[in-house]
């Protein structure tokens, strides 16, 4: 069935016209996302009709905004996906699709961002609606990008992909993935949001610990006091490039040689057993403060915006930075003692024991500044994280 030419150059314009829309908002959430400078909304944008026509936005739930939008994406989506790959091609039909989208949840999605002001809904909610909104309209983008504009369907291969490649079909799954993340943080809420964060900290920290515990358990078996020991069975990087001689030692072997952590020596003159046993009980204090942030703090933080929602917010945001690096940090602090690194132990626990400390020290009082179970519990932990033994 021929496609009369104007429809074709109608489809080439809009898709055009669709992708660098996306790609404009696509930086303009990148810079929230990133701490960046937020780029203003392109004024060129269509205004999405999820808006009401008045400028105050104070009404509108941005959580909501998004939910709806990624559920229009997703449906349309749908509609994209399979016009692109059946018989007969109808360019017309394409064109309604891609303009609803960018009349309606593209920009909206945009603006749900925008309207996600940090002192109502604390900058981690922002930032983390940005990126889940940023990654819908790259993937989203990459789908119009594939819309065929020689008036025929997608072949077999650009279909179901060939050689790794993503077909039209996977890439909409991927879509559809993404704006479910989009419409599940409605589902969560901020508290919830906040909540999940925490706990997925929480349990890195606890993976270090388990790791730093096997590694306490391990002994230098290697260092007779004779001393009769075959040097290339010390497992350094200077007996590896010895066995190099030998030609049955597998790539693997090495491998495994070069990045398994050296055991503490018998000798242990540099302490370093006594300062993992220090960092094993404040490491496990500092899991259980996390727990008790969840419970405590987290689970009954007041709903936002709310009247209070200034010094709330401002507390959030002041203290989630600490507790975003001190898993990263703990697993440089696990790095020094896998190289027996007496000096970056010391300064890196030292680093991080601090940080958990002020943690507690900003979540000290309520939402509401007043003394309560969780006061009584981290004056203890505070305690005990100083002075572990």
């Amino acid at each position: 069935m021929a496609t009369p030419d104007n429809s074709l150059q109608a489809l080439k314009a809009l898709v055009q016209s669709t992708t660098d829309l996306i790609s404009q908002l696509e930086n303009f959430l990148h810079s929230i996302a990133t701490e960046t400078a937020a780029l203003p909304l392109p004024s060129s944008s269509p205004s999405p009709s999820a808006l009401p026509p008045t400028s105050d936005t104070s009404s509108i739930d941005p959580l909501s905004l998004a939910h709806d939008s990624a559920t229009l994406i997703k449906a349309h989506t749908t509609k994209i996906s399979l016009l692109i790959i059946n018989e007969p091609f109808t360019p017309s039909a394409i064109i309604k699709v891609l303009r609803e989208l960018a009349a309606g949840p593209i920009p909206a999605l945009a603006s749900a961002v925008q309207i996600c002001d940090s002192d109502k809904f604390t900058t981690v909610a922002r930032q983390d609606l940005a990126w889940r909104c940023y990654r819908v309209l790259k993937e989203l983008k990459s789908l119009v990008e594939t819309i065929p504009l020689n008036g025929k369907v997608l072949p077999s291969a650009q279909k179901n992909g060939v050689r790794g490649e993503k077909g039209s079909m996977a890439a909409t799954g991927v879509i559809w993935a993404a704006c479910d993340d989009v419409i599940l943080l409605q589902q969560l809420g901020v508290a919830g949001l906040l909540v999940k964060k925490v706990e997925e900290y929480r349990d890195t920290l606890k993976d270090i610990l388990e790791e730093l515990k096997e590694y306490s358990e391990e002994v230098d078996e290697d260092q007779d006091d004779d001393n009769d020991a075959d040097p290339a069975e010390d497992g350094d990087v200077g007996s590896v490039a010895d066995q190099l001689q030998n030609t049955h030692i597998s790539t693997q072997e090495m491998l495994d040689q070069l990045m398994n952590p050296r055991t503490i020596p018998r000798g242990d003159p540099d302490k370093i057993r006594e300062r993992l046993e220090s960092c094993l009980k404040r490491l496990r204090l500092t899991t259980l403060l996390y727990t008790a942030i969840v419970k405590r703090r987290l689970k009954v933080v007041p709903a936002l915006p709310s009247s209070t929602q200034s010094s709330v917010t401002r507390r959030l945001d002041e203290v989630f930075p600490l507790l975003k690096s001190l898993p990263h940090r703990f697993g440089e602090l696990a790095c020094a003692f896998y190289d027996l690194d007496r000096d970056g132990i010391d300064r890196t626990m030292d680093s991080c024991f601090f940080d958990a400390f002020a943690a507690s020290e900003m979540l000290m009082k309520s939402w509401d500044g007043q003394r309560d179970e969780f006061t009584g519990w981290a004056e203890k932990f505070q305690v005990g994280i100083k002075t572990p033994n």
